[in-house]
């Protein structure tokens, strides 16, 4: 594996550096009442390098005009880019992708349109996705679990907007290591950190997942969607940082202050419970197994299964072994 470019590893304001992909399409209303029908819609993703943060855009065809408008409602809001990346139209493997036909038709547009305002565009190489893995793997966070949370649920385009504009609040609130090196600070760090200076809050709303759709008002069925999205996506996000080692060796174990997630199935949106180690229990292997954690309403105890350190704490090299 190479190492990771310099656009990565440079500090600079968020969305200075960032990379650009399509998901979808998606089936949007074209307007209330009876009668309406669906149209395609798409899903414009904007991923910085630095912050990881994630901005979505709802657009309402393949074009050239339409992309550049989301564009600019990106470049009002985030601030203009330096730099843009993107999938170069001619990577796709068999069957082709529309936003490759729609890059491959466009790309001069493109180009032309970025360097009128000032922004370098800039393809990844043919028939290397892998060289944009950071949004590809930012459509898979938002598409995967969207697509089965929205199933036969047809949105009109204002419904739909203001539902991504949750989900990116969602991922944007995902914690990416400790904030400081307190042991009395219970606060990870955030994309959100980078974008507003403090971590996002939802609005407080009832429990609607279990509640039949003939039951709900457009508003509560929207609700209804992001707190199914949330579910899904936050089991998901959690097992992936559990690298899993417990069949092939033993690492690190828990050290006391460590920040960690812990898992709890019934927390509402946006809402993480995150605790520093305070005691380990070692089993009779002498492995650590269950953790005594110190939270913000008290201490709790819970089987290392259900625990997620944010930064796992690396081990002291030995001087003399480097010589």
């Amino acid at each position: 594996m190479g190492h990771l470019p310099m656009e990565r590893i440079t500090p600079t304001y968020p969305f200075m550096r960032c990379g650009v992909d399509y998901a979808g399409p998606v089936l949007v209303l074209n307007r209330k009442g009876r009668g309406a029908k669906t149209v395609k819609s798409y899903i414009c993703l904007f991923i910085c390098f630095v912050t990881r943060a994630i901005h979505l855009e709802l657009v309402s065809d393949l074009t050239s005009d339409a992309y550049f408008l989301a564009l600019k409602r990106f470049i009002s809001r985030r601030g203009r880019p330096e730099v843009i990346f993107s999938d170069n139209g001619r990577n796709f493997v068999g069957l082709m992708n529309e936003f490759k036909k729609f890059l491959t038709n466009c790309s001069s547009d493109i180009i032309e349109y970025a360097s009128s305002q000032q922004i370098k565009f800039k393809f990844i190489p043919p028939y290397s996705p892998h060289f944009g893995g950071l949004w590809e793997a930012g459509v898979k966070s938002c598409k995967y679990h969207l697509n089965r949370v929205l199933g036969n649920a047809h949105l009109n385009f204002e419904e739909l907007c203001t539902l991504l504009t949750q989900v990116e609040a969602v991922l944007n609130s995902r914690p990416l290591s400790p904030l400081s090196t307190d042991p009395h600070d219970l606060q990870p760090l955030s994309p959100a950190h980078f974008l507003v200076g403090r971590p996002l809050v939802a609005p407080v709303s009832a429990d609607m997942q279990d509640t039949p759709m003939h039951r709900l008002t457009r508003y509560q069925r929207v609700e209804q969607l992001r707190q199914h999205f949330w579910s899904r996506w936050t089991k998901e996000y959690i097992s992936e940082m559990q690298t899993r080692i417990k069949w092939k060796e033993n690492t690190v174990d828990l050290r006391p202050d460590t920040l960690v997630i812990v898992k709890d199935d019934n927390l509402p949106p946006l809402k993480w419970q995150l605790g520093r180690v305070k005691n380990t229990i070692h089993g009779k292997d002498g492995i650590v197994r269950v953790a005594d954690i110190q939270t913000t309403s008290g201490v709790i105890r819970r089987a290392v299964t259900k625990i997620c350190p944010l930064l796992w704490d690396q081990p002291e090299m030995d001087p003399a072994s480097l010589s």
